[in-house]
């Protein structure tokens, strides 16, 4: 994981800080938890702590709210894009195995044409 995600996924923030900055209750807050909409980390002392991911999705949720968008519209608008970022996420995985083996066979190739080059002296 890059150092700017997990920047992102550090939850930091308690719900007094989250509400301020999202201008939502904490009633919905817990709400969107309850309905697995979001997941925020729990300390020894179980207080919610939420990361600047958590945030952006209860931004997202407002907005989607805002569009009209029932909590069952949300999930499926969420897991939507979610599919999508995974598929996103395989295809640059398979292009980097592909050009990784690519690379892996030009240095052989290079290596054994300079092995035979070698040779011929």
């Amino acid at each position: 994981m890059k150092e700017k995600e997990l920047r992102r996924t550090l939850a930091v923030f308690p719900i007094g800080s989250v509400m301020k900055l999202t201008d939502l209750t904490a009633r919905q807050i817990r709400y969107y938890e309850d309905q697995q909409l979001i997941t925020p980390a729990r300390t020894e002392g179980n207080r919610r702590m939420f990361s600047l991911n958590d945030m952006d999705r209860l931004l997202e949720i407002k907005d989607y709210l805002s569009e009209g968008l029932n909590i069952a519209g949300i999930k499926k608008r969420i897991a939507e894009k979610e599919a999508k970022r995974q598929a996103a996420k395989i295809v640059s995985e398979k292009d980097v195995r592909k050009a990784l083996h690519r690379d892996i066979l030009q240095q052989s190739r290079f290596h054994t044409t300079s092995s035979s080059y070698g040779q011929l002296r």
